[in-house]
């Protein structure tokens, strides 16, 4: 295992891509983009206040259809971004639903508070902690500036999208505090506040993932999906977003009865209806990625069932993901669980530059070690399985 230490040359010229990161959240470092060692980012949006954020990252540094038309990797210098725009579970408790306040655009302040109220667990009767809550955003609005910017932008994914059991939301800026926080972060994210008691309802997170989901499969393009002790919600509810779309499985008898009658009554196929099926619009993801997993190894043979309709994707991360000294800890099981051409790489940094190559490095080595492949066979094999992840292809 030699190859997958340290000790050996890094061979960045085939390629590492990051499955999965948050560069926007530190804008200062978006300028340091151009001069990574990684090949492209995956950057993923999570809130209102980055949006916007992902698509101007995108405009600068962002990758062309036709850069990848021909399936090669030559796509113009500097450019190394494909955007993803989503709604983050953490964030998920800052959208209505405008179904139930009557078709409402905006909410006055008693129909916000009794938002907070049915979403947030436990319930809270503090008027005054619930007001200082963001202003909820309308599901409609926010699912059609989503469809808006996947339009624009072609190569886009959806992200970050999925559900957490164990995230508690923070507490509102205490006066004062507002003017002490970092100007270089992106407002939105917790900076530090201390965390309430309050969890968002599963039942509205699912809702939010599962609008979602609906959108990415009626465009048709991947997802990256957060689960937090949740693993078993999570295959839950894709497993609702495909129903009715599994693939049936064979039994031996009728697989080798379809392949004897295919080889006497072969006739050419059409290809082009082939490909138009495959992509024809669905109520889930053609394919999806399973960011920095944490789940069991057991859970990984529910989304390789050949039954599963969708293509299932397993990120590993060395910032996420917990590691065992002697290699034979939870994360590393599951990845032996995951087949070789479903394993992508991430780094899920919030600051582009030297930092997130390095956590990519470490990324590529520590899965080349518990795999068992060679540091360059590994390299180029992570490369092609983004490849088929973001394009459909390798």
């Amino acid at each position: 295992m030699a190859e997958a230490s340290g000790d050996t040359d890094f061979p960045w010229h085939y390629g590492v891509f990051d499955a999965h990161c948050h560069p926007t959240s530190t804008l200062s470092s978006l300028q340091a983009i151009p001069s990574m060692r990684a090949k492209t980012l995956t950057v993923m949006a999570t809130r209102a206040q980055d949006q916007e954020l992902v698509a101007r990252a995108a405009d600068e540094y962002g990758i062309a259809p036709e850069d990848v038309a021909n399936q090669e990797m030559d796509w113009r210098e500097g450019h190394k971004i494909i955007p993803a725009f989503g709604w983050h579970p953490w964030f998920s408790h800052q959208m209505f639903d405008e179904d139930d306040y009557d078709g409402a655009r905006s909410l006055t302040l008693d129909q916000k508070v009794a938002h907070y109220q049915s979403v947030l667990h436990p319930r809270s009767d503090d008027t005054d902690f619930l007001r200082t809550l963001p202003e909820p955003r309308r599901f409609g609005e926010f699912l059609d500036q989503t469809k808006t910017y996947l339009q624009r932008y072609p190569l886009a994914l959806v992200g970050e999208i999925g559900l957490d059991r164990s995230f508690r939301i923070p507490e509102a800026w205490l006066p004062g505090d507002v003017d002490l926080r970092d100007d270089a972060l992106t407002p939105g994210g917790r900076e530090g506040r201390q965390l309430s008691p309050y969890r968002v309802s599963m039942d509205h997170q699912r809702k939010v993932l599962l609008a979602q989901l609906r959108l990415a499969g009626e465009l048709q393009r991947a997802v990256s999906v957060h689960g937090v002790q949740a693993h078993g919600v999570v295959y839950g509810t894709l497993a609702e977003s495909w129903k009715g779309y599994e693939r049936k499985v064979p039994s031996k008898r009728e697989k080798k009865r379809q392949e004897d009658s295919a080889k006497r009554d072969a006739e050419p196929t059409d290809a082009s209806d082939d490909e138009e099926a495959s992509t024809a619009s669905k109520p889930f993801p053609p394919r999806i990625c399973l960011h920095s997993y944490s789940g069991p190894a057991e859970n990984v043979k529910q989304y390789t069932n050949p039954s599963v309709p969708a293509q299932i994707f397993f990120s590993f991360s060395t910032t996420i993901n917990s590691w065992a000294e002697d290699g034979n800890g939870k994360v590393e099981a599951a990845l032996r669980a995951v087949p070789d051409d479903s394993v992508l790489i991430e780094s899920d940094l919030h600051t582009a530059g030297e930092r997130m190559d390095r956590y990519l490095e470490e990324a590529v080595r520590k899965i080349c070690l518990v795999k068992g492949w060679r540091l360059e066979d590994g390299v180029v094999r992570l490369a092609k399985n983004w490849m088929r992840f973001v394009f459909g292809h390798s």
